[in-house]
């Protein structure tokens, strides 16, 4: 996961910021418990917004506690413990072993070869619990590497398959009646993602001959912000609109400042630098 779903923090109420904290502070101790310190190093601000939500549908019995922290040792931190949790935590750790297997057989990177030697075994723990779940994440990376083979084409393609497999990490239970409705919103979140990645690699990714699906778009992120605007609002109306059936009593304010402007964040930043970038006559990339 990326980071791009995370909170917009001068928006957010006090209590919401609290419970934020909590759940990812919750994450973070779940992935520990549960995988290790390998594990609790893949945490991610995108698999919180996963446990925000489902707990938030679901509304599981949750405990409410708090812990210390060696990165914030000022004090105790806030935190909860539910099984969807332990969900995210097993989903977080999936995702970031095969991006690491991903990144070892790309690029030979010595150091994802060892990151996804140590989770090897927790990740076949968790593939024989979520069968669904595994095969979805081995599915789209097979189709993200067949899209790259090919080169630069529509980033439709690409994004879509990232929203599939976010769609099947949301959809908790298969059989659900809230299922359709949590794929849906996975899968247009999973392509804003994408297209988000895409976005902010775009110049990276053309420096280091890489594979970016925006290169048939322009040259630089100055030159397709416009078009990847459109394209990002489009997904997240899609998102938004399926978000809104839900019926989500508790926690729908701080759900809504992820989903409406927290996932604008990052975009902001970047465009903003680069507009800063150009006026002082630079490269047009000033991140």
């Amino acid at each position: 996961m990326f980071g791009y779903v995370t909170v917009a923090r001068p928006e957010l109420k006090i209590k919401d910021e609290e419970t934020y904290r909590a759940f990812y502070c919750g994450l973070c101790r779940a992935l520990k418990k549960r995988h290790g310190l390998a594990g609790q190093s893949t945490l991610s601000y995108d698999m919180t917004f996963v446990v925000l939500l489902l707990s938030a549908l679901y509304e599981p019995p949750t405990e409410t506690g708090s812990t210390w922290c060696v990165i914030h040792p000022k004090g105790r931190r806030p935190i909860v413990k539910n099984q969807i949790l332990d969900y995210g935590a097993d989903m977080n750790l999936l995702l970031a072993y095969y991006n690491l297997l991903d990144d070892w057989l790309d690029e030979k990177r010595v150091s994802a070869n060892l990151g996804s030697e140590l989770m090897k075994k927790h990740v076949e723990r968790v593939e024989e619990q979520y069968p669904r779940q595994a095969q979805a994440v081995r599915e789209y990376l097979k189709e993200i590497a067949e899209t790259e083979k090919k080169g630069p084409g529509d980033p439709d393609g690409p994004a879509g398959a990232t929203g599939v497999m976010l769609g099947e990490i949301l959809a908790l239970k298969a059989e659900d009646p809230w299922s359709p409705t949590l794929r849906k919103i996975g899968f247009y979140l999973g392509k804003f993602i994408y297209l988000m990645d895409a976005y902010e690699d775009l110049e990276k990714d053309l420096e280091k001959g890489n594979f970016n699906p925006l290169i048939p778009w322009g040259q630089t992120r100055l030159q397709v912000a416009d078009r990847v605007q459109e394209a990002l609002t489009q997904v997240m109306s899609e998102a938004t609109l399926a978000f809104e059936r839900l019926p989500i009593v508790e926690g729908e304010d701080l759900l809504r400042n992820i989903l409406y402007a927290g996932v604008w964040v990052r975009f902001d930043e970047i465009s903003r630098k680069d507009k800063e970038a150009m006026e002082k006559g630079g490269s047009g990339h000033g991140v």
